[in-house]
Order: C-alpha cells, then sequence, then structure tokens
C-alpha cells in the first residue's frame, strides 16, 4: 500500500569519510534540520566510506511506500561529485525503483547564509566584530581540479570582503589547487596584514579540514575558526534548497496540467 501523500522525503547526500567525526557531524545537522522542520522526514545516504549508502537508503524509502525524494548534496560547490558521482547514482537508483521519484537539489554554496556562518565561526573562535578592517581573512576550501569551483571560491572571496568589511580575503585550497593555506597567510603577513585569521569553508571534519588547521598553525595565523559543522544557518540553507527543489516540481507539474 503506497504511504499518504506528504511533503518529499529529503535525502541528504553526504561524501563520507573514513573520520567518524565525519558521520557525526552530518548527524547532528540533520538533526537540527528536523528540529527546524518538525514532520519532515528527513534521511542521511552516503557516497563512500560510512553506511548506509546512498542506493540502500533509496532502497529502504520504495519499500516503505515513499514515492517522491529530493536529494540534496552536501556539497559546497558544484564540482565533480555534484555534476557526475551523485547523478550517476541516483540514475542508477531511479531505473531499479521506477515507483520512486528522486530530485536532485542544488548544491548549498554559494549563499549569504554560508558567509554567516562562516563569521559565526570566527567570532566563536575570538575575533571580535571591531576586528574586521584590521584583519585578513584566509577563506580555506577543500579544493578541486573543477575551475567552475575554483572561480566560485574567488567570487565569495570578493564578495565577502566587500559586504564584511575585512581588510582583505584570500582563497585557499587544500588539494588540487594553489596556493595553500599557510601560503595565503603568509602571503597576507607580506602585504602588511596585521591580523589573520583562518575561516575553512568545510561542512564537517576529515582529512582535508585538519591539512587547512595544519597550514594555519604552521603559518602561524592569529585565529583559526572550527568548520561549518551543524551551524544553524547552515541547517536553514539546507531547507532552502529543499523548499526551492519542491516548488520547481510544483511549477513544473502546474505547466503539465495547463499546457
Amino acid at each position: 500500500m503506497d504511504a499518504p501523500r506528504t511533503h518529499p522525503t529529503l535525502l541528504v547526500v553526504a561524501h563520507g569519510s573514513r573520520d567518524p567525526r565525519h558521520a557525526a557531524t552530518v548527524s547532528a545537522l540533520c538533526a537540527r534540520v528536523r528540529a527546524l522542520r518538525p514532520g519532515l522526514r528527513v534521511e542521511v545516504g552516503y557516497l563512500d566510506f560510512n553506511a548506509p549508502r546512498v542506493p540502500r537508503v533509496l532502497e529502504r524509502l520504495s519499500a516503505e511506500g515513499v514515492r517522491d525524494v529530493v536529494a540534496l548534496p552536501l556539497l559546497l560547490t558544484r564540482a565533480f561529485h555534484a555534476k557526475s558521482d551523485i547523478p550517476a547514482v541516483l540514475r542508477e537508483a531511479a531505473a531499479r525503483l521506477p515507483l520512486l521519484t528522486v530530485r536532485q537539489a542544488e548544491v548549498l554554496g554559494p549563499s549569504s547564509l554560508l558567509t554567516t556562518a562562516l563569521e559565526r565561526r570566527l567570532e566563536e573562535a575570538g575575533l571580535r566584530p571591531g576586528d574586521r578592517r584590521s584583519t585578513g581573512v584566509v577563506l580555506a576550501s577543500a579544493g578541486s581540479s573543477d575551475p567552475e569551483a575554483i572561480a566560485v571560491i574567488a567570487e565569495i572571496a570578493r564578495e565577502w570582503r566587500h559586504t564584511a568589511g575585512w581588510c582583505a580575503v584570500r582563497p585557499a585550497f587544500a588539494s588540487a589547487s594553489l596556493p595553500r593555506t599557510a601560503d595565503a597567510v603568509r602571503e597576507l603577513r607580506a602585504e602588511g596584514v596585521g591580523r589573520v585569521a583562518v575561516a575553512p569553508y568545510v561542512i564537517a571534519p576529515g582529512f582535508l579540514p585538519d591539512r587547512i588547521a595544519a597550514g594555519a598553525r604552521e603559518a602561524r595565523a592569529d585565529v583559526l575558526a572550527p568548520v561549518l559543522g551543524p551551524a544553524p544557518e547552515l541547517a536553514r540553507l539546507l531547507l532552502r534548497r529543499y523548499d526551492r527543489s519542491v516548488l520547481h516540481r510544483a511549477r513544473g507539474d502546474l505547466a503539465a496540467l495547463t499546457a
């Protein structure tokens, strides 16, 4: 018997990691999303390393009578995983589960909610609002070989400097691209910036975030913020992306009915 009609299930698609802090952070974030939207079913599936994997979650949902799923990539940029890995996994599952409709939502970034969350983490690390004009920030992301993703990080850095009033904001990358975190900190120092803060533009702890932190310590950054984690802004952003996907589907259905 089909389940009663309800809101589409939200499936948060996380990359996964051997580091147990990763899954714990994803779970905490999803718990915050559930608290913000009681009644919305929120599930988590992983691409690698952790269980349950995305195909198994979709199989279980279909067996339980769920018919509509929004798969939301827990990613900050639209790089390889969003363009290739996740669509491939969802297509394969959809082919095996014809009664289940799965739509992939947009990635999380860029968004003003993310920069607000970054500012929250910097303040938690000891930076005061009055320090902004004398502080240079290294916006440290995981990195990507995708030029589009790198360009987005650079644009976020430029916009954040303009809107927040930082002395400077420089992008840095833990892998695939340059500069590395330590080099970006040193460049700001060489330009005469007295206080340098590193803001990890990553969601959960793991190997690459640890590399960002090591680079910050190596170059003696004054402030090192924690990862975004289950920040309230991030939970609100997940719901914003979910709602947009649901709205697009509703508009598409209405257009089909009136065609």
